[in-house]
C-alpha cells in the first residue's frame, strides 16, 4: 500500500483550481488502496526559514522553529510519496516556498556528487522514494510551469528521491463555467483520477495521462484576448 502526503499550497485551498485537480487525484489513489495524509498550506502558519542551517549543524534532524510542521515531519517521514500540489504564482505561493524550505531537517547533510551536481538526500529514518506536481494555472502554455516544475524535480533529486512528473493543467478556470465543470471539465476530471489510480497502483503516470490532463481548451489567441479584454 503506498502512503502519501498531499501539501496543496494554494490559498484558496480546496476551492480553488489546484484542489479542482489534486482531490479527484487523491480519490483515484484511494480507490487503488493508498493511504493520503492532506494538509493546506496556508492553515499551518509555519514561519520562515532563518537559512542558519541550525538543522543541520546545531542540531541535525531538528528545526529551530516550534510550530506546527513539527505534527507535519512524523506525517511525511512516513510517507512514500509527496505531493506537491500548488498553483502558478511568480514562481509559488509564499506559503508553499515557505512549506518547501523548511523540508530541510528532513536532509542529512552529506553533500555528494552526481552528474556533476552537488546532491544530499534524506535522512536514514525519512521513508520518501519519490515526489509528484501537480499544478494549475492562468495562462495557456504549459512552458508557464517550467519553473515550479523545476523546483520540485530539483526538490527530489537534492534529497535523493525520484521525480515522477508533473500533472500540469494550464487556464484550468476554463474547465468550469458558472461554477459548474464543462464537458472539457469532466473528462479531464475523470483522466485525473484514473491517473491517481495509476500511479498508487504501479507508481508511474503514463505520459499518455499528462498529456490529455494538460491539452489546450481554446486557441491561444483567444485566451489572449479574453484576458486583454478585462483589462480594456
Amino acid at each position: 500500500m503506498m502512503n502519501a502526503f498531499a501539501i496543496n499550497g494554494s490559498p484558496e485551498k480546496a476551492k480553488g483550481s489546484t484542489g479542482m485537480i489534486l482531490m479527484p487525484f487523491l480519490e483515484g489513489m484511494e480507490k487503488a488502496g493508498a493511504k493520503i495524509e492532506l494538509a493546506y498550506a496556508r492553515d499551518l502558519n509555519i514561519k520562515p526559514c532563518t537559512g542558519e542551517m541550525h538543522c543541520w549543524y546545531q542540531k541535525p534532524g531538528e528545526c529551530i522553529h516550534k510550530d506546527a510542521m513539527q505534527e507535519i515531519y512524523p506525517k511525511m517521514k512516513a510517507a512514500d510519496v509527496i505531493i506537491i500540489a500548488t498553483p502558478v504564482y511568480i514562481p509559488l505561493p509564499g506559503e508553499m516556498q515557505n512549506f518547501i524550505n523548511r523540508l530541510c531537517p528532513l536532509i542529512l547533510p552529506r553533500l555528494e556528487t552526481h552528474d556533476g551536481r552537488t546532491r544530499a538526500r534524506f535522512r536514514v529514518d525519512v521513508r520518501i522514494k519519490k515526489f509528484l506536481l501537480i499544478s494549475t494555472g492562468g495562462w495557456w502554455e504549459v512552458e508557464n510551469f517550467e519553473t515550479v516544475t523545476q523546483i520540485v524535480e530539483e526538490l527530489a533529486l537534492n534529497s535523493g528521491a525520484e521525480f515522477s512528473g508533473a500533472l500540469i493543467r494550464p487556464h484550468a478556470f476554463l474547465m468550469k463555467k458558472k461554477d459548474e465543470l464543462t464537458d472539457d471539465g469532466m473528462r479531464i476530471i475523470q483522466i485525473v483520477k484514473d491517473t491517481g489510480f495509476e500511479f498508487a497502483s504501479t507508481g508511474v503516470i503514463s505520459q499518455e495521462k499528462m498529456d490529455a490532463i494538460s491539452r489546450p481548451l481554446v486557441l491561444r489567441e483567444e485566451l489572449q484576448s479574453r484576458y486583454n479584454s478585462w483589462v480594456g
